[in-house]
């Protein structure tokens, strides 16, 4: 099973209303619960079973295109309906450094712009830069540095205007 079709399970459970779905295959076991008054991705588990003949590879990190996000406007409370919700297009570790001796890419107060690099996303070795769909300036940033986030997390709060 890989990184895509864990993301469209994903994504097909938290659209569908169950609250909980465990899955196991040959080496693969993934839990994923949700609630049912946000439907939202609680936590995801995936844990894969040593394989008897795997050979270790070498891990070469890599950095890929750019990521477009998915932008999508949400009321998580009454004093934020008028902000965009920037959330994490991939599963992977979330950095808001493009490496650790860098600036930070973006602060609460910044100014953004479309196509602007708001933060890195490490899946599988591969760090994602995450760019921003909309412009305006940053009111919350919803993650820590170095945390492992969800696929379809709340990243950013953006306020439009």
């Amino acid at each position: 099973m890989d990184l895509k079709e864990i993301q469209n399970l994903i994504k097909f459970v938290a659209n569908s209303g169950v609250a909980e779905v465990k899955l196991e295959m040959d080496d693969v076991k993934i839990t994923i619960r949700t609630t049912l008054e946000t439907n939202v991705t609680e936590a995801t588990y995936v844990q894969q079973l040593p394989a008897q003949a795997a050979l270790p590879q070498a891990a070469v990190p890599q950095v890929t295109a750019p990521t477009v996000v998915n932008v999508t406007p949400e009321a998580p409370a009454a004093n934020d309906s008028k902000y965009i919700t920037i959330k994490s297009p991939i599963i992977g570790t979330f950095y808001r450094k493009p490496s650790p001796d860098k600036p930070v890419f973006t602060e609460v107060g910044s100014s953004i712009s479309k196509g602007d690099v708001l933060c890195v996303i490490e899946a599988m070795k591969l760090f994602n830069e995450i760019e921003s769909e909309v412009s305006g300036k940053i009111v919350k940033i919803l993650v820590d540095d170095m945390s492992p986030v969800e696929f379809d997390q709340p990243l950013f709060l953006v306020d439009p205007s």
